[in-house]
């Protein structure tokens, strides 16, 4: 993820911009929260997809470690993914 990419997330949670010094600071809590939510989430699915391209589209193993990276999102990870990959988690 790269400075554009944080600003573009930052921005579509609808936090503010506010200067100290010279540099720009975001602002707002709740916002600062869905930011952080949206960049953990994007995090999330490059490694999913990190994983997909090493393991191949016809892999099992490597699909069902995508999903379960992707399902870190929810507060509960499916318990149907298989669960002798949770310990790479």
């Amino acid at each position: 993820m790269n400075r554009e990419d944080v600003i573009r997330l930052a921005e579509q949670a609808g936090c503010g911009w506010a200067m100290v010094g010279k540099e720009p600071v975001l602002t707002g809590v709740e916002l600062l929260e869905r930011f952080a939510a949206l960049v953990a989430a994007a995090e999330r699915e490059e490694c999913a997809k990190a994983v997909e391209n090493y393991a191949g589209a016809w892999d099992d193993e490597g699909y069902a470690i995508a999903q379960a990276i992707r399902a870190r999102g929810n507060k509960l990870v499916p318990s149907n993914i298989m669960s002798s990959h949770k310990k790479v988690l």
